[in-house]
């Protein structure tokens, strides 16, 4: 009898947290009353959100595409220069060493270029992603 009060004890305390748990979740979704009674209001204020937001996407995208293009010269500059030191080192008599680091180069040089620009494809599609996203959300709102 005394395992069965116990528990019974223990459910009712569950339950009880359970509701309580339920009831503040209830309330922080619909605390914003004002929002539901003037919703006039609220869409105005996503339009300029959706504004600022797009805005935002912009510039932080041409900074991710000066980032990365500055990137990909430091890298193609390194590779310069270290073609250069060992040609510099071999005294320019084409040896092997000195066409194995021009290979080299260029082929660092290419693969800098080609990761630049499939970064800055995906920077763009990003952007244009978040923009479509911010578009449907308004026109959603306006309907």
């Amino acid at each position: 009898m005394k395992q069965l009060s116990t528990i019974g004890r223990w459910l009712t305390t569950t339950l009880f947290c359970l509701s309580a748990i339920a009831f503040i979740w209830q309330g922080a979704f619909f605390s914003g009353s004002s929002a539901i009674a003037a919703p006039t209001a609220t869409l105005i204020a996503s339009s300029d959100a959706g504004d600022q937001v797009k805005g935002k996407t912009r510039e932080d995208a041409g900074r991710a595409k000066n980032f990365i293009r500055d990137t990909a010269d430091k890298v193609e500059q390194t590779a310069n220069k270290n073609a250069d030191r060992v040609e510099n080192a071999a005294d320019g008599k084409g040896s092997f060493v000195e066409r194995k680091a021009k290979k080299d180069r260029d082929r660092i040089e290419k693969r800098a270029e080609e990761d630049a620009a499939r970064t800055e494809k995906a920077v763009d599609n990003t952007k244009n992603a978040i923009e479509s996203t911010v578009d449907k959300i308004k026109g959603a709102f306006s309907n």
